[in-house]
């Protein structure tokens, strides 16, 4: 047998899940007009941060190799003996 929920009990789980979100945005602050600015504003945010993290990741990769490059290039410049050593 089947126990399916009624309309009633449909409306009511409806109702208790509303009344759970509206609770749980009250509790982080999200319960006024500019609850949805915020939440933009808190994505823009978080866009930026991962901007900056890929930004300094690829400045911290882009250092490593010019100095792997200018090593590598003093360390033949040595070899041939291009600075005037005998």
């Amino acid at each position: 047998m089947c126990a399916c929920p009624s309309k009633s009990s449909s409306q009511l789980l409806e109702l208790a899940a509303e009344r759970g979100a509206k609770r749980a945005l009250a509790d982080v602050g999200l319960v006024d007009e500019e609850a949805a600015s915020d939440i933009r504003d808190l994505r823009s945010l978080l866009g930026a941060v991962r901007i900056a993290r890929r930004t300094a990741w690829q400045t911290v990769v882009r250092l490593v190799t010019t100095g792997l490059i200018l090593a590598l290039i003093a360390g033949i410049a040595i070899k041939l003996k291009l600075f005037g050593g005998h």
